[in-house]
């Protein structure tokens, strides 16, 4: 009896200490297994990519930091070449791969055989795009942008404000579509032209850009006056609200005035990045005018 009372106090030993190993190597392989989803985590985070012939050259021609560029085999024809003699230049390390490579590589169908990897899109803050202006001897011209969710149409206003001269866009942080590689795309490499700022609170923003001698322009369809009738000289922020909600009430009401477009249709309301072209080239008529 006295031996069995041992041999069983050994066995449950063994067990608790077998069941402790397998705890420890289980724990062990979570932590383990964190630490490599940390690791995924943060290369995609900190990594994006631009797709395109035309996006590429202009980052490369931009001089901001690229990672690496990937060539679809074969492709050594036309802006191909001046890509690979760019980043030959710049010293930027090139990768050929098979088609079917870089087609699970692409985010977007329309690549045209390049990708560029790089750093995550290098936000600035407000004062430099008041900075900018400032630089350029001109009034303040700002784009604020309240809560547009859609990248193809941040990507169209990017583009339209750095082709009407506009010194920089505001987005906030939060419920905001933020810069990656399908902005890029569609902004056609304007993105790396055109100083972007997110921020916490659109409206403690709106607030600075007053005191910095900003007027607030925003777009409504609530109030009276057309966008064409407004003057829109001088220093100046555009607001554009949300895709179908508009400006939130709070940044409608601290606007200095708004505008609105005039509706013939059925159809009562427009893309915002078609409103937004519409007034931004208004307000570069009006200021090209002032200076005549």
């Amino acid at each position: 009896m006295k031996n069995n009372y041992k041999e069983k106090n050994r066995d449950n030993k063994q067990k608790l200490e077998n069941n402790k190993k397998e705890k420890n190597y289980a724990n062990k392989q979570k932590v383990e297994n964190r630490g490599k989803e940390k690791v995924e985590n943060q290369e995609n985070e900190y990594n994006d990519q631009i797709e395109g012939r035309n996006p590429v050259i202009e980052l490369l021609e931009s001089g901001r930091d690229i990672n690496k560029i990937f060539i679809q085999s074969g492709e050594k024809h036309g802006s191909i070449n001046k890509i690979i003699a760019m980043a030959k230049e710049r010293k930027i390390l090139i990768s050929e791969v098979d088609k079917t490579k870089i087609n699970q590589m692409a985010q977007t169908v329309n690549h045209q055989g390049v990708i560029a990897i790089v750093p995550p899109y290098n936000y600035c803050e407000v004062d430099d795009i008041l900075f900018e202006a400032n630089t350029r001897q001109e009034d303040n011209f700002v784009v604020i942008l309240d809560g547009i969710e859609d990248v193809h149409n941040l990507g169209s206003i990017i583009r339209t404000a750095e082709t009407a001269g506009v010194h920089g866009i505001i987005i906030p942080k939060r419920r905001s579509a933020s810069v990656n590689s399908t902005v890029s795309k569609v902004s056609a490499g304007a993105v790396e032209h055109m100083k972007i700022a997110r921020v916490n609170n659109i409206n403690e923003t709106i607030k600075y850009l007053k005191e910095k001698g900003l007027w607030i322009c925003g777009t409504d369809m609530d109030t009276k006056t057309y966008y064409y009738d407004q003057n829109l000289k001088g220093p100046i922020a555009i607001v554009i609200g949300s895709e179908g909600f508009g400006m939130s009430r709070l940044v409608k009401e601290n606007c200095d005035f708004l505008v609105k477009i005039p509706m013939k249709g059925k159809i009562t309301s427009l893309n915002a990045s078609v409103s937004a072209g519409i007034v931004i080239y208004e307000a570069l008529k009006q200021r090209n005018n002032a200076k005549e």
